[in-house]
């Protein structure tokens, strides 16, 4: 079965034939709960088990957690009156990016018995025994890896607890393990489960060996860079190794993190390649997010949604272009930042702002509102919707107004409010419909719209249909630039750059990167422009430790935004836009052409500010209170 959707268990194991005692009806098992020794006798009653339990993953940016998931950390902005707080408030409170502690450990325990109960059974194929168990480990520690990169070390739990009823629980109180203990962990059951997983690249929704071995590389690659960063913030440590993991480790887990993503490399679980399929590379590049076909072998494992089985989501509904949605009022609210958008480098491999002024501070004038996009990194327009993109069946409509020749702004609150230019008595439209207006929920206020994700389908934005998009948690361009990380850090140069130079050429820049070339701060840009959006820039500047000095509370001016673009530690607080404006001047030489201007949205009032206590979420009172034998969080 190539696509798990949400499998609801519904059998009816009796029939009630006339009439029944009392005692005889009591006696009837529930309709919608399947026995233990007939769930585990079924290979199909199994496999709707573990579709439940694969659909309560955790993710950070995810669709079930909603487009606002997406909106944060300066690379995006919401166009949604109620999310302006997100741009609004000045660092984020001790308990952000936490977990639902007794729901997460509902959640273990089921894998737990799932795992047991697949272990004790007698009935099963020894094959699908073997896979079913891989999958519940797999599973376990994916979701253990998730916990870790919140809280550090949590209790590694790996049998169902029963309480025995006789009022002392104590038994049931485990302490934190080691924030290491975890990793390893992770690592050890990604090698122990590997081989009984299928390496079949079209099978994208469950575990696979390649799945197993992506886990593998990016927890491993956590580990190290936590070791070896770590040191730079030695008070987000406790002395018993629940938070911090020692330096003396991160080869060992750099060394672990390239091999892992070399096997995948090498084929041996499966033939995975970078897609490219379409011939512009930009919509190459969107379309990796949209093909759950058989040919798309980037793809490793994902979670799937299907229109026909009442399974979608509302994320192309909630951010599709205003003027082409489908229902004509719902859409635009996540808006990504010229931030980012300048991140993408230069077909030359050199970084730059994109130009609005010349050398003497003169503006700039463009013949077509795309031309100050061109010659970059190709990844810019497959991630991004610029303006006059083409989406579905018309043009993204986003222009900030008309600019007169003495540097005056014609403009409206709304593109149905029209007004007359010089010269003429006759209203004409002086405001894109997808805006940017400042503080026009719904419109673009950063000048831009995402693309990443954005399903275009006819219907995918209607609010009684949504999206089947399915959200890629592992895909091989991340495994190759895992693959270059690790090497990095061990000092193998060539090999770094050879690997991030296969992700790279795809983007079109094909100026190989040198050896020479390869330093953290292209370690950092790659995977910053390359899974942008897909929920890593949150745990990357965790576990690098740069998210105290990337979001140092500081508001960023114009000048820092332009200045040291493909650094590291580059500061970035406040999501910036590009407005771009009509130039009107009859008779001159550049009326009609487009001007551009950089702009901080009017909600943005906010400076993003990260401090130490934000490296590890804050563990509630009430969990400690119910386990005294959990230690609190540094900072906390």
């Amino acid at each position: 079965m190539k696509k798990l959707i949400s499998i609801l268990l519904a059998a009816s194991l009796l029939t009630m034939a006339g009439c029944k005692k009392d005692d005889d009806f009591l006696n009837i098992p529930p309709t919608q709960v399947i026995p233990q020794d007939l769930a585990f006798s079924d290979p199909a009653l199994v496999l709707s088990i573990v579709g439940d339990l694969y659909n309560r993953q955790l993710d950070f940016s995810s669709f079930r957690n909603g487009w606002s998931s997406f909106t944060d950390f300066s690379e995006s902005f919401p166009s949604e009156n109620g999310s302006y707080y997100i741009v609004q408030r000045t660092g984020w409170d001790f308990g952000s990016w936490g977990v639902n502690w007794s729901g997460s450990y509902a959640y273990i325990r089921d894998l737990n018995l799932f795992i047991q109960r697949d272990s004790a059974s007698t009935k099963l194929a020894p094959s699908d025994k073997a896979r079913f168990m891989a999958e519940g480990r797999f599973l376990r520690a994916n979701f253990y890896f998730e916990l870790a990169k919140r809280i550090g070390g949590v209790p590694l739990i790996l049998q169902p607890l029963v309480y025995d009823l006789k009022g002392d629980p104590t038994y049931l109180q485990y302490p934190r393990a080691k924030e290491s203990d975890i990793y390893d962990f992770v690592i050890s059951e990604a090698e122990a489960i590997k081989n009984s997983l299928p390496s079949d690249p079209s099978e994208k929704s469950r575990a696979t060996k390649a799945a197993a071995l992506a886990m593998e590389a990016r927890a491993a690659l956590y580990a190290g860079s936590i070791a070896k960063y770590g040191a730079k913030t030695p008070q987000v440590m406790l002395s018993g190794g629940e938070v911090g993991i020692a330096a003396s480790k991160a080869n060992d887990y750099y060394t672990r993190a390239l091999a892992a993503a070399q096997e995948i490399i090498s084929g041996q679980a499966g033939n995975y390649k970078l897609y490219k399929v379409l011939p512009n590379l930009s919509d190459n590049f969107a379309a990796i997010f949209l093909d759950k076909t058989s040919v798309n072998q980037e793809t490793i494992f994902l979670e799937d949604y299907k229109v026909n089985s009442g399974k979608t989501h509302p994320f192309t509904t909630n951010d599709q272009p205003f003027s082409l949605s489908d229902e004509g009022y719902d859409a635009g609210r996540l808006n990504p930042s010229l931030n980012l958008v300048e991140s993408f480098e230069k077909l030359d491999n050199t970084y730059a702002p994109l130009p609005t002024t010349d050398a003497t501070g003169s503006q700039l004038f463009y013949s077509n509102v795309q031309d100050i996009f061109a010659g970059r990194d190709a990844r810019l327009a497959g991630t991004v919707l610029l303006p006059g993109t083409v989406f579905k069946t018309g043009v993204v409509d986003i222009w900030a107004g008309y600019q007169l020749a003495n540097g005056s702004i014609i403009s409206s609150n709304d593109a149905v409010n029209l007004k007359p230019l010089p010269g003429s008595t006759t209203p004409v439209q002086v405001v894109g419909k997808d805006g940017p207006v400042s503080g026009l929920e719904l419109r673009t206020q950063t000048g831009f719209y995402i693309r990443k994700w954005l399903d275009p389908t006819t219907g995918s934005g209607r609010r009684g249909r949504g999206s089947d998009v399915a959200f890629v948690r592992y895909r091989y361009a991340e495994v190759l630039l895992n693959a270059a990380e690790a090497a990095f850090e061990l000092g193998r140069t060539d090999l770094a750059a050879g690997y991030m130079n296969l992700v790279r050429a795809r983007a079109g820049l094909t100026t190989p990167l040198l050896p020479t070339d390869m330093s953290f701060d292209r370690i950092v840009h790659e995977r910053r422009v390359e899974l942008a959006f897909e929920g890593h820039v949150l745990y990357d500047m965790k576990r690098w430790r740069l998210a105290n000095q990337i979001w140092d509370g500081t508001p960023t001016g114009l000048a820092d935004l332009k200045a040291n673009i493909g650094t590291a530690n580059k500061r970035s607080t406040q999501p910036w836009g590009l407005w771009p404006y009509r130039y009107y001047d009859p008779g001159g030489p550049n009326d009609g052409k487009w001007v551009f201007k950089e702009t901080l949205p009017g909600p943005v009032t906010g400076a993003n500010l990260f401090l130490m206590g934000n490296y590890y979420s804050r563990i509630g009172d009430d969990v400690i209170a119910a386990n005294p034998k959990i230690i609190r969080q540094p900072n906390q």
